[in-house]
């Protein structure tokens, strides 16, 4: 909201207060300023201030005084939600104490003429010493806002006249007298200010007081029903400490006796025990010999058949004969083709030749059998519910051994891909 400031009605200014003193002034434009928004007061972030709206004749003598309440943010901003028309609330003001050109008009707590207002406004100190109204008309007078004073008409030159007795007419006599019943009511005005603001401010200090007898009884009540709860879980946790500490004696007495009855058999249980780690110690050594025997056969068996497989072939033999003529054995194997059989590898050969033949694949013994069924009948080997039967379906070949990998290539497309 703006607040008028025109020079040639009088000047309107805000005080904002701390304790009884101005602790900071500015003109009624420069309000303005702080509630648009535009500039903030770091200093003040985050207080509820206690503000005078003041309006000035143009003899800067104070002609009513709005006290009311503002607060700033965290960031030093006014309360942009503030909206208190003080300079209506001024001119609607009951009348006050004389600063200087009669009695003003004073809005304030206890004297406010619109109640919706009133919870916003404060009610100045008026005590010797700590006087609102003497601090605000200092600052007024010392006129650090700079505003022109224009000089009141004076009545000191005003002729009066006299009767020949040198004594005031009666008009005289009746003005003086209304300026002593004007000056005998603006103290009477005053003291009622003083006695209303004083009984408001007891009343704050009551209702301050019994909200925090409230707020301690509160406080006192919940500590204590938290007390309670907690004497009431200690009881409880108590109760359950001795019920566990009579299972345990109970527990503990039970494996005593376990304890006793363990300690008799064991008397009987080492005894048997020694004879049976006796008779034990004699079979293992009796299978340690027999373990060395067997190691002494296998080492003999296996010296003689290194010194038969050195032996040249006796000379009646077909096999020394096959070699003095040069006669080469091959033998053909699918996945391999056509070996050509050193005399050395004969009898290893025709012991297992599949084995023979997979060792030249790089292959085991059975990866190359499953190859080779693979080999011979190139169908799904998928096996149903019935282990006896099997896909059958025809699948591609793989002609060489270490190319087949089971499970994959002897499987259909179906069963391949994991549907069925």
């Amino acid at each position: 909201m703006a607040l008028v400031d025109p020079s040639a009605d009088g000047y309107a200014a805000v005080f904002l207060m701390e304790g009884t003193d101005v602790a900071r002034q500015m003109r009624a434009t420069e309000f303005d300023a702080f509630l648009d928004g535009y500039v903030g007061l770091s200093d003040l972030a985050d207080t509820d201030v206690r503000a005078v709206f003041v309006q000035m004749g143009n003899d800067l003598l104070v002609r009513a005084l709005v006290f009311f309440r503002i607060y700033f943010d965290d960031e030093g901003r006014a309360d942009g939600h503030w909206d208190i028309p003080v300079d209506v609330l001024a001119g609607k003001g009951s009348s006050g104490p004389d600063m200087g050109a009669g009695p003003i008009r004073l809005v304030c707590r206890s004297r406010c003429p619109d109640a919706k207002y009133t919870d916003e406004l404060w009610d100045p100190e008026m005590t010797p010493g700590a006087n609102h109204f003497q601090s605000i008309r200092k600052a007024v007078e010392a006129n650090h806002l700079k505003y022109r004073r224009k000089a009141p008409v004076s009545d000191d030159h005003i002729p009066v006249v006299r009767t020949l007795l040198g004594k005031p007419d009666a008009e005289v006599a009746a003005r003086e007298a209304a300026a002593q019943r004007n000056r005998l009511a603006g103290m009477i005005r005053e003291q009622r200010l003083r006695i209303k603001t004083m009984q408001s401010a007891h009343q704050d200090a009551i209702a301050s007081l019994q909200r925090g007898h409230r707020l301690e009884h509160r406080a006192e009540q919940a500590e204590f029903k938290e007390l309670e709860r907690k004497l009431e879980r200690q009881r409880l946790e108590t109760s359950k400490v001795k019920k566990r500490l009579v299972r345990r004696d109970e527990q503990l007495a039970g494996l005593q006796q376990q304890l006793d009855q363990v300690r008799a058999a064991t008397t009987g249980v080492n005894e048997a025990a020694e004879a049976e780690v006796v008779l034990l110690r004699e079979q293992l050594d009796r299978k340690q010999r027999e373990l060395e025997a067997q190691t002494r056969t296998a080492r003999d068996l296996e010296s003689e058949l290194n010194r038969i497989r050195s032996e040249q072939p006796d000379e009646d033999s077909l096999i020394y004969q096959l070699q003095q003529q040069k006669v080469f054995v091959v033998g053909y194997h699918a996945g391999v083709g056509h070996i050509t059989l050193p005399f050395g590898d004969l009898q290893r050969y025709f012991s297992n030749p599949v084995a023979y033949a997979a060792d030249k694949c790089g292959l085991t013994e059975g990866a190359y059998r499953k190859w080779l069924d693979h080999y011979e009948n190139p169908v799904c080997r998928e096996v149903g519910d019935n282990p006896e039967d099997c896909c059958g379906q025809p699948v591609m070949r793989v002609s060489q051994p270490a190319d087949f990998q089971p499970g994959i290539d002897d499987r259909c497309e179906v069963h391949g891909a994991g549907i069925a």
